[in-house]
């Protein structure tokens, strides 16, 4: 998956609304709007960071050696 590309933009929309959703109606505090859409912006970046770290390893052409 291309980072920052169609398929990646979806698939941050998708979390974010899960995240902001269940944060967002499972909670009775009076500030369940900022605790929401703070939870929710976190899920994106960890999103982000994963498939970074996952796109750096992918066209690795020379892997490590001996490795058991």
């Amino acid at each position: 998956m291309k980072l920052f590309g169609r398929n990646h933009i979806i698939i941050m929309a998708i979390t974010f609304a899960i995240l902001f959703a269940m944060n967002y109606i499972g909670n009775n505090q009076p500030d369940k709007l900022e605790r929401a859409l703070l939870t929710a912006g976190c899920g994106i970046v960890g999103l982000t960071i994963g498939l970074i770290i996952y796109n750096r390893g992918k066209n690795d052409n020379s892997p490590p050696q001996n490795f058991d």
